[in-house]
């Protein structure tokens, strides 16, 4: 599956869950929705962290200057 599709996905789940959170009367329904932003904010970290480590290996125009 497509990573830009994913981290979009994740973040507009983010966006209404907050939504929803704040919307709560209910301080059992607000720690339910709490748990869920923070599961999804681990879940897009996966990918941020990922995409991090991507970015310390360097571009790969590097990669043209070494002779094979």
């Amino acid at each position: 599956m497509d990573p830009e599709k994913i981290i979009g996905g994740l973040s507009k789940e983010l966006i209404s869950e907050l939504k929803a959170m704040s919307k709560a009367k209910d301080i059992n329904e607000k720690e339910i929705h709490s748990r869920i932003v923070k599961n999804l904010c681990d879940a897009l970290g996966v990918f941020f962290d990922l995409a991090s480590e991507m970015m310390s290996f360097g571009d790969d125009s590097d990669a043209e200057d070494i002779p094979f």
